[in-house]
């Protein structure tokens, strides 16, 4: 068991110094970094699935367990006396010397010894004084039958109640015998039971060496899987590396993207606004000349339809009396044909558009393209310039790995496990080899106590015999002397019955006291606490076995008592099917962490990612041309243009009047009119003033309203252009800064977050490693099974059993005294006697008969 032990250990060493490299250093991560981590899949450790089911249930037999462990309890109702058996093992150390014993101290645990002990110290000696008296009161008992007293006379006393008296001694004799019946049969089961449970011994022995045979052979298994799955987290890393430019500079350009982004953005806006001013002069100077031609076309059209006007007014027909005031009414209104906006004296635009003309030459579109296509470089660029470092890491990362595995060859764990596997099997054959043996013991136990079932048998064979014979012989008018053979018969089996048990008796009582003592004590101080592990409370009781040695599992595997590992919490872990690591607690002798950073993380490669540093100070945002572009697009003299002087005239409209209602007007008058020549002169003038509106003045409008919109965009765009200018060169010049003073922050903020990133997967692999570890590898179910399999053989399989045996023989010993005491009366009714009591109707003093050898009869009260 000892040799099982320390190679248990030291694989459990293997794997603890194989698990270091996973150890974990990294705790949670910034939201924007757990959301980039992506979760490492591992898959699952090699599983074992264990035989042995460490569970037992007894069946019917359990009923006589329970009433057993009833008894116990009634004969010892105290609780399991932890701290008197801690103060007995730590007071009494190296032993009683001397006069120890007369120590207080010792006599107190004497004193609290015996008040345990008290049920089992009665019932103990009413046993023995069982033992002693019962052949000594068989012995009294034949002499003073020998001497015809106590029953011995072969004479009947005549009473009236003499049928009852035997009914009732026959019913009592035949319960007492069916109570001893039951008694015999259940320790003949309790001694069945041992024999059949053995057995079953067998296949727990074996189911328990071959769990701890695959507890041996998957160990290494596991081992290998959780140092192969450093490789999924070697992977992930080398990919990360590998795409660390779009994942750190993809990193820091998402970080100056919020400055240097709309900085670029206004600039390119500034194109659309330079090409909108353009198209807005070119506007101004198309409608400024369709207004000047238009103008002059106009008012000459105007001044020939009035002088037109003017002649038709001037007619003979118009100096009649009722036409007259019309003719002076329309005459009047002459003056309103005429032009209102004057275009020939508006400022001309050319210079600005020149000027703007000139500005455009330079592509500023293609220089902002520069810009934009210089910061999306970000990634290659960081790529370009961690390229050295990458390789170093890589470099690293196959050199720990390299350690990690040569690390896990450094120790004999399988030639360990071979030897552990062999001396399994040896141990095996040996348990074995004894299998013959131990059957031949118990039967000859088995044996032994048939034999003592047998004693009781023949009790009990005698009663009923006697019984029997008693009963079917028995004539009720036959008198005492003239009982037939049958009867006689009987009465002399009841005596051999008597016989028997006084012989037998002090022998089973012998058994019982001595079986009782061993087996209920350990029932109460053995397998009950070991039930309810107690007993690992007193086990793992601090510095119990030695002052100065705090916990004993410790002290004995790796030589330091004072790490807090007990034998209760391994069997714990070990029942929950835990690993042997976590049961074991190695984590407080071996440093995990020295390993890890010598090995996974190591200050090497640490130094290695501090160390990154990414220049972007060749990066240029606005190229000079491109802000001088600017500059000049704002210096283009579109602020000087007379804006107000061409909002002024725009506004007035073209005509002073509108046409078409002058010429409705005019229509309207000349309706009035008699119908003749002047109604139709002066109708076809409204008809020459409409076609003037529709071919002259609608196309001038037209232009006014394009010269307008053209006008107020330009306007516009001059108040807002010296400022949108100076902020787009203002949020250039602070995102080239920012990009060549203070990216360093930057960058070291996001290669923090890219190391935190790559570290995580190494603490993703950490952790799986220590949860493995502590649940998933060299799961010792074994062990706890091997203790479940000792308590369910020890106790369950022998010690219930012994337990029942006892329990049934002791009913079977008590039962005897009211067997003896009834055999003896009840037999006087089916002996035959030698004398008898014979009266008369009329009893007198020559009513009585001799016989030979009679004793002399009683005297009655009334003779």
């Amino acid at each position: 068991m000892d040799m099982w032990w320390k190679v248990a250990v030291v694989l459990v060493m293997c794997w603890g110094l194989t698990s270091s490299e996973a150890r974990e250093e990294h705790h949670d991560s910034s939201p924007r970094t757990a959301m980039f981590r992506a979760p490492l899949d591992f898959g699952f450790v090699p599983s074992v699935v264990y035989e042995t089911h460490a569970y037992y249930e007894p069946g019917p037999i359990g009923v006589l367990f329970h009433m057993v462990h009833a008894f116990l309890y009634v004969v010892q109702p105290n609780p399991f006396p932890k701290d008197l058996i801690v103060n007995m093992v730590q007071q009494n150390m190296g032993g009683i010397k001397g006069d120890d014993y007369k120590k207080p101290e010792n006599v107190v645990l004497l004193l609290q010894a015996i008040y345990y002990e008290l049920g089992f110290i009665v019932l103990t000696v009413l046993g023995v004084l069982f033992v002693l008296f019962m052949p000594i009161v068989g012995l009294c008992f034949c002499l003073c039958r020998c001497c015809e007293n106590c029953g011995g006379e072969m004479h009947q006393r005549q009473k009236k109640n003499g049928d009852c008296l035997r009914g009732f001694y026959m019913a009592t004799l035949i319960a007492t015998s069916v109570f001893l019946a039951v008694g015999v049969t259940i320790t003949y089961a309790a001694n069945q039971n041992i024999t059949s449970q053995i057995k079953s011994t067998r296949r727990l022995v074996s189911t328990n060496i071959r769990d701890l045979k695959s507890f041996a052979n998957y160990t290494p298994v596991q081992i290998d899987y959780l140092a192969a799955q450093y490789t999924t987290a070697k992977n992930r890393v080398l990919s990360d590396l590998d795409n660390i430019g779009t994942l750190l500079g993809g990193q820091i350009h998402n970080q100056l993207e919020r400055e240097v982004v709309p900085a670029l953005d206004n600039a390119l806006r500034m194109t659309a606004a330079m090409r909108e001013a353009k198209e807005s002069l070119e506007s101004v100077t198309t409608s400024l000349e369709t207004l000047q031609e238009g103008t002059g076309r106009l008012q000459n059209s105007l001044q020939s339809e009035r002088a037109s006007l003017s002649n038709t007014l001037n007619d003979q027909a118009c100096s009649n009396g009722d036409v007259t005031h019309t003719c002076s009414t329309i005459r009047g209104t002459l003056s309103q044909l005429a032009l209102s906006a004057n275009f020939n004296g508006l400022p001309e635009v050319e210079g600005p558009l020149a000027n703007l003309d000139a500005v455009l030459e330079t592509d500023l579109s293609n220089i902002v393209q520069k810009g934009y296509s210089s910061f999306n470089d970000t990634p290659r660029m960081v790529r370009e310039q961690t390229k050295g470092i990458v390789s170093e890491v890589k470099g690293l990362l196959d050199k720990s790995c390299g350690e990690i595995i040569g690390f896990t060859k450094m120790f004999p764990v399988e030639p360990a496990l071979e030897n552990f596997t062999k001396f399994l099997t040896e141990s095996q054959k040996n348990i074995e080899a004894y299998y013959p043996q131990i059957d031949q013991l118990d039967f000859y136990r088995w044996i032994g106590c048939v034999v003592i079932c047998c004693m009781v048998v023949l009790v009990l064979a005698f009663n009923f015999l006697g019984l029997l014979c008693g009963s079917c012989g028995y004539d009720k008018n036959a008198t005492p002397t003239a009982r037939g053979c049958l009867s006689n018969t009987g009465g002399n089996l009841l005596m051999a019955s008597v016989g028997f048990s006084f012989i037998f008796s002090w022998v089973l009582m012998g058994v019982v006291v001595t079986t009782f003592v061993v087996g209920g004590n350990i029932e109460k101080l053995v397998c009950e606490p070991l039930a309810n592990r107690q007993i690992f409370k007193i086990i793992d009781t601090p510095y119990l076995v030695h002052p100065a040695k705090k916990n004993v599992l410790p002290g004995m595997l790796f030589q330091d008592p004072n790490i807090d590992l007990t034998i209760g919490s391994m069997y714990r872990d070990c029942y929950e099917n835990n690993g042997l690591y976590s049961a074991l607690q190695l984590e407080t002798k071996f440093n995990f962490n020295k390993f890890l950073n010598a090995t996974v993380y190591s200050l090497e490669m640490a130094k290695l990612f501090n160390s990154v540093n990414v220049d972007l100070q060749g990066m240029l945002l606005l190229e000079q041309e491109g802000k001088d572009n600017l500059i000049d697009f704002a210096n283009t003299g579109i602020g000087e243009i007379d804006y107000q002087a061409y909002l002024t005239e725009v506004n007035k409209g073209v005509t002073v009047v509108d046409l078409l209602s002058y010429a409705n007007e005019l229509e309207a008058q000349a309706d009035q009119l008699r119908r003749g020549a002047l109604e139709n002169a002066l109708k076809g003038h409204a008809s020459s003033i409409r076609q003037i509106h529709k071919d002259q003045v609608v196309p001038m409008e037209q232009a006014m309203g394009t010269l307008s919109q053209s006008i107020k965009l330009l306007q516009k765009t001059s108040r807002e252009l010296p400022i949108k200018v100076t902020n787009v060169l203002n949020a250039i010049e602070a995102a080239e800064y920012l990009i060549s003073n203070n990216v360093s922050h930057v960058v070291k903020q996001e290669t923090e977050k890219f190391i935190k990133n790559i570290v995580g997967y190494f603490s993703q692999y950490t952790a799986w490693v220590k949860h493995s570890l502590a649940m998933e590898v060299a799961q010792c179910k074994p062990i706890s099974n091997i203790v479940d399999s000792l308590e369910i053989v020890a106790c369950s399989f022998i010690v219930d059993s012994v337990n029942t045996f006892w329990f049934g023989l002791g009913g079977c010993c008590m039962l005897l005294i009211p067997s003896i005491i009834i055999s003896v009366k009840l037999a006087k009714f089916y002996r035959r006697m030698d004398t008898e009591d014979v009266y008369d109707d009329y009893p007198s003093y020559d009513t009585m008969r001799w016989y030979p050898r009679a004793s002399a009869p009683p005297r009655q009260p009334d003779w």
